[in-house]
């Protein structure tokens, strides 16, 4: 077998483009504005939008129709509707439900359906204990949650087909039944979801109501239609009988014996009134004085809480049961505070807990206080707040959580105009309702929303600075500072800062840092990160370096992920203090993340920083100083398998610095060199390895370091060998073609390497066929690529001169040692010879018949580019187009121009027609 010989040169030069010199590059500024000036000239067919920057895009029709359609402002009744449904959907997510509730004998009747059930005779007491109820000593019932929420959907259902079939008292009666369930406050967790659910049923009824009175204002007793009612009807509108039946459901109502009932289902049908009168004030103020009489201070806090929804259904939003209900609210509170014990009225139990359930009424009751922007310097002073919006009291004291929900509510324009006087009188708003902290807090948010407003900044930080001073807690004090930081840092105020950052670091010193704690210092540590754009001046920062390292835990590696993220946004990093800190940072993340759990995202994205920040450091032309920054890497960050990689990645683009520096660096190539063998087995895939491999021999093949491209080209063999060992598992398509395309990326890059005289020329070709055979992961299809890539190899291999060599001087390639070498030439032969063997061989193994053609026509083509056509080579020409002519077909395209194309190459008759 002889192999043809080609002219690299000559090819190059036959079959280039012809190249033209233009006066400009196509893709420049000019280039592409005359283009577009000739575009001017020619119909365009199409639209462009990236060259017809300036032509104005309409609006899209459809956007238009939609807007119009669904109008941005809405309803406010609907509003109202929305909101109170989203509030009680929050409401019964907050307080959990226990699973048993113990409920007193006249809810456990309405729950149960039947009559009460007292005291148990003896020979039922084991019957009982398997009920879902069960009797507790002091007598209450015990019910299953689920029955109970059950039993009120039933209730709900009763009611209403009851309504719909026309016996409207049984109606009135199973809600009367429902209402009186909101007196038994047991089980006062319990409470909310029982009120969320209730109200529900209570609206439903009151809607109900309405439309039949409604109905009776509209239609005559024939049916005729006599009016259509406005929004805004009134009273004089409404015919007798509609009034007449409106005046006796309220007198049904008023006859209801318990107080919380009869208020519940006047509330509940409250928008009535309208039928008969125009102004409902003084019923609804009745309703605010008669609430007062309930002695239950959580039912009464809820009935307050219906009663303001119920008056947000009214068209005339009057603000006075909303003032009374805040002030009834607060000496209910001042009440409760004052108590000492665990009773207060009819509630056992304690009081955090009362107040924590009262807490959803309060922030309602202020949420509608302030709801019209029209009514808030009105409602400023009727709550004795102030004069007006910019003239606050400061110093009169309020119940903590009712201020709290004040804050919130109150616009930002007011506590930046009243910052100093909002401040005073947190100051002496100070009890158990609610940590006084959190209104500094709150506070400080709503400054911060108007960071630009706030007046005298250097007096109200300077009054916060000495509120947090007094807190004695740790966590209260970072609370507040945390609320002031943004104002701290907007306007600059370096003096504060500093203070405030050393007494954090003297507290920190003195106290023990809970996991309470670190959230808010982790707040305040990423904003002084955020605001600053230099890593360097952070770092000087008094304390800032003292503090992070007290800082533990998942509170620590987010201020570190933090600081990485911000260094790494720097083209790089070359100040050494900077590049130290950095280090300590990265490592103490690499210490506090678990990267075993490679699927976790948090460690993804530290792994992805710390590498990042690796890849960014640069020590410019101190070279070894960089290189002795990697090996400290590798030690740090020995859990991050990704890291490696660039960490030999930087070593070799190191190492390709030094030779283009063209000085004495070969010892310092040798070190990288050195690195990277070091580095490379400690990575896990295989496959990587190979790459890194292949990479680390380039540059030593460039350096002119022979024997260290041979360690690493034997060491990539090494790899190929093992890589089907990865996880005991098979490998799957795409890792199989990954895996052969650095087989053949190998075998190109060996034209390059100097064939070793003592294992022989053909050393690692022979190892790669012999791989092959070993690999039961190679599929027939993959092994004829290998086999046609090796092929090539030993046919560039026998030209008197190779198409590229390496760039090092001291680098020979192999046409310049073996040229006219007969082992050489023999060495060659016998290696083509195995492979041209090892193709047929391989060709008849596929079971797929289309595919076993299409190899036979490839590896035909092949072996017809490569050798002079004699007979040897006609031969198993001819047995591999007969393959794939008895696989393909006569007809098949690609056998026929593979035919054509080795009849070219020479005279001999190949089969295949």
């Amino acid at each position: 077998m002889e192999f043809k010989l080609r002219d690299y040169r000559a090819e190059e030069e036959a079959y280039s483009l012809t190249r033209v010199s233009v006066s400009s590059h196509p893709l420049s500024s000019s280039s592409s504005s005359s283009s577009s000036h000739t575009q001017d000239n020619v119909s365009i067919e199409f639209f462009d939008p990236l060259r017809a920057l300036s032509t104005e895009i309409p609006e899209p029709v459809e956007d238009t129709i939609v807007a119009e359609k669904y109008p941005v402002i809405q309803p406010a009744s609907h509003l109202s509707a929305k909101e109170w449904a989203s509030f009680n959907k929050l409401l019964m997510q907050r307080f959990p439900v226990p699973k048993m509730i113990s409920v007193s004998a006249s809810s456990s009747k309405t729950i149960k359906g039947k009559k009460a059930i007292g005291e148990l005779p003896a020979n039922t007491q084991s019957d009982e204990l398997n009920d879902s109820e069960k009797l507790t000593e002091k007598g209450f019932k015990t019910v299953s949650q689920q029955e109970y929420i059950k039993r009120l959907h039933e209730l709900k259902d009763e009611i209403k087909r009851s309504w719909h079939s026309g016996d409207r008292v049984t109606s009135l009666k199973l809600s009367i039944k429902v209402a009186r369930l909101l007196m038994d406050t047991c089980v006062a967790q319990f409470y909310p979801t029982l009120f969320v659910l209730a109200t529900d049923i209570m609206d439903m009824l009151g809607d109900m109501v309405w439309e039949r009175i409604k109905e009776k204002a509209e239609f005559a007793d024939d049916g005729t239609k006599v009016c259509t009612l406005s929004d805004d009807f009134e009273a004089n509108s409404i015919c007798l009988e509609a009034k007449e039946t409106c005046n006796n459901w309220f007198r049904k109502i008023a006859s209801i014996h318990e107080l919380l009932p009869r208020i519940y289902l006047e509330l509940a049908i409250f928008s009535c009134w309208r039928f008969m009168r125009d102004d409902v004030t003084d019923n609804l103020m009745r309703l605010v004085m008669m609430i007062r009489g309930i002695s239950d201070p959580l039912a009464s806090a809820y009935c307050r809480f219906f009663l303001i929804h119920c008056a947000q259904k009214l068209p005339q939003r009057d603000t006075g049961h909303l003032v009374n209900c805040i002030s009834d609210q607060k000496i209910l509170l001042r009440q409760i505070i004052s108590t000492k014990g665990t009773k207060y009225g009819n509630f056992l139990g304690d009081h955090k807990l009362l107040i924590s359930l009262m807490e959803p009424t309060i922030e309602y009751t202020m949420r509608c206080i302030f709801k019209d922007p029209n009514k808030i310097a009105d409602m400023i002073v009727r709550l004795e707040l102030g004069k007006s919006p910019l003239e606050l009291y400061g110093k009169v004291p309020w119940i903590s959580i009712v201020l709290h929900y004040l804050l919130k509510e109150l616009p930002t324009e007011v506590v930046c105009s009243n910052a100093l006087e909002i401040l005073r009188l947190v100051d002496c708003s100070s009890d158990y309702t609610f940590d006084q902290c959190l209104n500094y807090k709150m506070v400080g948010l709503k400054l911060c929303e108007g960071i630009d407003q706030v007046n005298t900044v250097d007096a109200v930080i300077d009054e916060v600075i000495q509120a947090a001073t007094k807190k004695k807690i740790l966590d209260e004090y970072l609370k507040i500072l945390d609320a002031y930081m943004d104002i701290i840092l907007h306007y600059n105020m370096d003096r504060s800062l500093s203070s405030i950052l050393s007494e954090i670091f003297e507290r920190l010193c003195n106290e023990v840092v809970t996991e309470d704690e670190l959230p808010t210092l982790q707040s305040i540590v990423v904003k002084l990160i955020t605001h600053f754009d230099d890593m360097k001046y952070i770092f000087d920062l008094n304390y800032f370096v003292d503090i992070l390292d007290v800082m533990h835990g998942s509170s620590r590696s987010i201020v570190c992920m933090h600081i990485l993220t911000k260094a790494t946004r720097n083209n790089h990093i070359d100040d050494p203090t900077t590049v130290k800190l950095l280090f300590d940072v990265a490592q103490s993340l690499h210490d506090n993340v678990d990267f075993s759990n490679t699927r976790s995202d948090d460690n993804q994205q530290a792994e992805r920083l710390v590498a990042r920040f690796v890849d960014k450091v640069d020590h410019g032309m101190e070279l070894d100083r960089h290189l002795t920054f990697l090996v400290e890497c590798r030690g740090a960050f020995s859990s991050m398998n990704d890291l490696k990689e660039i960490l030999v990645h930087s070593s070799n683009l190191l190492a390709t610095r030094a030779l283009r520096e063209k000085k004495n660096n070969l010892n310092f190539i040798k070190s990288c060199i050195t690195f990277n063998e070091v580095t490379i087995p400690c990575i896990l895939s295989y496959a990587r390895q190979l790459i890194l491999y292949l990479e680390t021999a380039e540059v030593s093949l460039f350096g002119g370091l022979i024997s260290h491209a041979d360690g690493l080209l034997d060491s990539a063999v090494c790899c190929l060998q093992n890589v089907s060992l990865v996880d005991g598992l098979r490998k799957s398509n795409e890792d199989a073609d990954g895996i052969v395309s650095l087989t053949r990326k190998l075998c190109s890059f060996m034209l390059l390497v100097p064939g070793n005289l003592e294992q022989g020329a053909m050393y690692i070709p022979k190892s790669i066929l012999s791989l092959l055979d070993s690999q039961s992961w190679v599929t027939p299809k993959l092994r004829i690529r290998v086999l046609c890539s090796l092929l090539s190899l030993s046919a560039t291999f026998a030209q008197n001169e190779l198409p590229y060599h390496a760039i090092h001087e001291e680098v020979f390639g192999n046409d310049l040692l073996f040229h006219g070498d007969a082992m050489y030439s023999q060495e060659l032969g016998s290696l083509s010879r195995v492979i041209l063997h090892n193709m047929v061989d391989t060709i008849q193994q596929e079971p797929s018949q289309v595919t076993r053609g299409k190899l036979a026509l490839e590896a035909c083509n092949c072996i017809a580019s490569y050798f002079k056509v004699n007979h040897e080579i006609s031969s198993v020409c001819s047995k591999l187009m007969e393959t794939a002519v008895s696989c393909l077909g006569g007809d098949d395209k690609y056998l026929q121009s593979t035919n054509n194309f080795v009849h070219k190459q020479s005279p001999l008759c190949v089969g295949g027609e």
